[in-house]
């Protein structure tokens, strides 16, 4: 039988450059997509798939997000005096129950390989799944409970990822992986590459961001040397553990948006206002106005 997947990482040290001057005082990950930060949104799909724990990889000016995930007394006084109960219920849907997250620090920029093994001590013996926030994934069900299904099935010491296909001429920008036998809901990776050549990829199906791993992992990124850009590369890591451990990839029913990028974030917001009930119909009419239709 597997062990059940209790932990999550959430690497959260990143600078935001790509959205200076918005992230020079505010982490990128409180931008909000609708009305929740793009961080809220991630958590809620690793609550969703049954994640009792969540750890947040810190850097120097992100302790908003420890706010975020903690009570706000003056706030709730003011919403209790004004009798906006339906707000106070929202908050407290949201907020985690008390040890159910922990925050540790990335003193410096040194990749996500490295963001990943600053957890190692937190997570511990057990396998764990692994959410970049920079990635939302649009879903009836949430793209890391699609992965616990699979995982469900691997066996012990199997490790999945998540995957969805790109056209080729951005396959470059990616980590791309090779595709072999199907097994049950995922398929057997063959191979890994992080931004292969143009023309060399094994695939169209690259990485998006949802990782569940075996936590052999930390001993390979401890020693793990200098990657691509100057950085300890999680997919070198990810490279050496399939020498003696399964990997398995799922296609995922969903959408996935770069929110690392303007356009990925932009895409995000107006596909989760289309989504919504409540304003779905006066946000349509008002992009229909903007684009002159």
């Amino acid at each position: 039988m597997t062990k059940p997947i209790r932990k999550a990482i959430l690497p959260v040290a990143g600078l935001g450059t790509r959205f200076l001057p918005a992230t020079k005082a505010m982490p990128k990950e409180m931008l909000p997509v609708v009305d929740r930060p793009l961080i809220q949104h991630v958590v809620d799909e690793a609550r969703e798939a049954g994640i009792e724990h969540i750890i947040f990889v810190t850097g120097r000016n992100k302790a908003v997000i420890e706010d975020h995930f903690d009570r706000q007394y003056e706030l709730e006084v003011t919403l209790t005096e004004r009798r906006k109960f339906a707000d106070l219920e929202h908050l407290e849907r949201d907020l985690p129950i008390p040890g159910q997250t922990s925050f540790t620090r990335q003193q410096s920029p040194l990749g996500l390989g490295h963001a990943v093994w600053c957890a190692r001590d937190i997570v511990g013996d057990e396998p764990f799944a692994l959410l970049l926030p920079d990635v939302l994934v649009q879903a009836e069900r949430g793209c890391l409970a699609q992965m616990m299904d699979a995982y469900r099935e691997v066996g012990q010491r199997g490790n999945v990822i998540a995957v969805e296909p790109m056209p080729e001429d951005k396959l470059h920008m990616y980590g791309v992986v090779g595709a072999g036998q199907s097994t049950g809901k995922g398929f057997a990776v063959t191979e890994m590459i992080e931004k292969p050549a143009r023309g060399k990829a094994p695939s169209n199906l690259i990485i998006t961001g949802r990782y569940i791993l075996q936590p052999e992992i930390f001993g390979i990124l401890e020693n793990q040397s200098w990657g691509a850009g100057g950085e300890i590369q999680l997919t070198d890591a990810m490279i050496k553990l399939a020498m003696s451990q399964p990997f398995f990839g799922v296609k995922f029913e969903g959408r996935a948006f770069d929110c690392g990028s303007k356009i990925g974030f932009l895409a995000a917001n107006v596909a989760y206002a289309l989504a919504r009930d409540d304003i779905a119909p006066a946000f349509r009419a008002e992009l229909k106005r903007l684009l002159g239709e």
